[in-house]
C-alpha cells in the first residue's frame, strides 16, 4: 500500500512541527523540512528534511527525490519569518529574507508539485497571517509578504480546482511560536491572548477531513482578545 505523503516546511518547531505530528496521526508519511532539528519527536512515518528553503537548488533536487520515491497528495507551505520596527529600522538582507521564507519558497515548492499534486488530486495548504489583510503599520514588509501568499493561494486555487487540486489558505493571529524572536513584544500571558500551535493544527486536519469534492479555501483564527507584552 502507498501512503499518501505530505511535505511540510517549517518543520522543527512551532506550528509545522504541531502539523507534523497531526499528519503522521491521520496516516500520512510526513517530509518535514528545516534547517534544524531537535524535536524530540520520533515517529516511524515522520522524516526529519535538514534543509535551508532559501537554498533554491538543494530545495528543489529534494523535493524532487522526495516525490519521485512517494505519492505527494499533500503540500503544507508553513515556513516563516518576520522582522519587526519601522520600516526605514529594516534593512535589505531583512527584507529579502522575508520575501524569499514567506513567498518565493511557496511558489517555487508549488511550482516543483503542482504536476504530482493533479494526479493524486492532492492538496496545498498555505499558512498566511491576518497580517494579510488590513495594514500593518511596525510590520509593513511582513505583511506584504503574506498578502502576496494568499494572493498567490486564491489565484492558484482558481487555477487548479479543475484538475482536482484543494488549494487552503488559513490565516492565524497571534500563535505561540518562536516567530517574535525578531521582535521587541510577544504575545500575551494570558491563554486567551494567542493561540497554540495546535489549535492552528487542527485546522489543518479539519480541512483535509471534508469530504471530496468540498474545499475549504479560507480559515481565519483569532484569539478571543488582542494582547500582547513588551520583552
Amino acid at each position: 500500500m502507498t501512503h499518501d505523503t505530505a511535505i511540510v516546511t517549517g518543520a522543527s518547531s512551532g506550528i509545522g512541527l504541531s502539523i507534523c505530528k497531526v499528519l503522521c496521526r491521520m496516516g500520512y508519511e510526513v517530509f518535514g523540512i528545516g534547517r534544524n532539528f531537535d524535536t524530540g519527536f520520533a515517529e516511524d512515518h515522520f522524516h526529519e528534511i535538514v534543509c535551508d528553503i532559501l537554498d533554491t537548488d538543494r530545495l528543489c533536487d529534494t523535493v524532487k527525490r522526495i516525490a519521485s520515491q512517494n505519492r505527494i497528495t499533500l503540500l503544507v507551505n508553513n515556513a516563516g519569518v518576520a522582522y519587526y520596527g519601522l520600516h526605514e529600522e529594516l534593512n535589505a538582507r531583512k527584507i529579502r529574507q522575508m520575501v524569499r521564507t514567506n513567498l518565493e519558497a511557496p511558489m517555487i515548492l508549488t511550482c516543483q508539485l503542482l504536476r504530482e499534486l493533479k494526479r493524486n488530486r492532492g492538496c496545498v495548504i498555505n499558512i498566511s497571517s491576518v497580517t494579510a489583510v488590513g495594514t500593518n503599520p511596525h510590520g509593513c514588509a511582513y505583511g506584504a509578504t503574506k498578502a502576496g501568499l494568499s494572493s498567490f493561494s486564491h489565484s492558484l486555487f482558481d487555477e487548479a480546482r479543475k484538475y482536482g487540486v484543494k488549494v487552503v489558505t488559513i490565516s492565524p493571529d497571534m500563535t505561540r511560536t518562536n516567530l517574535y524572536r525578531n521582535a521587541d513584544f510577544r504575545e500575551g500571558e494570558e491563554a486567551e491572548s494567542c493561540l497554540l500551535p495546535e489549535e492552528v493544527a487542527d485546522a489543518v486536519e479539519y480541512v483535509l477531513g471534508r469530504r471530496e469534492g468540498l474545499v475549504i479555501s479560507d480559515i481565519t483564527l483569532r484569539p478571543q482578545i488582542h494582547r500582547i507584552r513588551r520583552k
